[in-house]
């Protein structure tokens, strides 16, 4: 059975008690968007897509300062749609190289909250988050579900999640604006 024939067979029990706690690993979605789709994330449709009629315990947002102005506006839509916003600066090495990245930041919180949640939804296509699944599932008992756009999502990432849903299934709805 390949992996996603096997992902779609293997779906998480989903109960209305259960408490989540999502993480969004804001540039991994973004960029995934603007490349395949020319169009902006509705992160809103996302976290209402996550949580379903189960508990949210906390939903974050994990996001690069730039220093643009526009930044601003989006970080204020992020928390307006539910989520705490977590900001770090983008980093410039000498040579003009950029790096700016939430990985470890993203594993340490979900590890530090998994006692208090059933189910932890992983907003993300990135396989560097697979160590991660795996730890939270056998350290902690908790499911582990992932959302994020397939077409760039890690089949490696697929393989380790209790259950992922494809936001490329109802791009519409998780996409703002005009095709450009």
């Amino acid at each position: 059975m390949d992996a996603s024939k096997k992902q779609v067979a293997r779906k998480a029990n989903i109960y209305s008690s259960q408490r989540v706690g999502v993480f969004v690993d804001v540039q991994n979605l973004y960029y995934s968007a603007r490349h395949v789709y020319k169009r902006h994330v509705n992160f809103k449709n996302i976290l209402e897509q996550a949580v379903g009629d189960r508990t949210l315990i906390r939903a974050i947002a994990y996001v690069i300062r730039s220093g643009s102005e526009e930044e601003k506006t989006f970080f204020a839509a992020l928390e307006n749609a539910g989520f705490e916003v977590k900001a770090k600066d983008l980093q410039v090495f000498p040579g003009g190289a950029k790096k700016g990245d939430w990985d470890i930041g993203i594993a340490m919180d979900a590890i530090e909250m998994a006692a208090k949640l059933d189910v932890i939804v992983l907003v993300s296509g990135d396989g560097d988050y697979v160590p991660l699944v795996e730890h939270l599932r056998r350290g902690f008992g908790c499911k582990v579900e992932g959302l994020a756009f397939g077409g760039s999502t890690s089949g490696k990432l697929r393989e380790a999640l209790d259950s992922f849903y494809d936001l490329e299934s109802n791009a519409n709805r998780f996409l703002l604006g005009a095709r450009r």
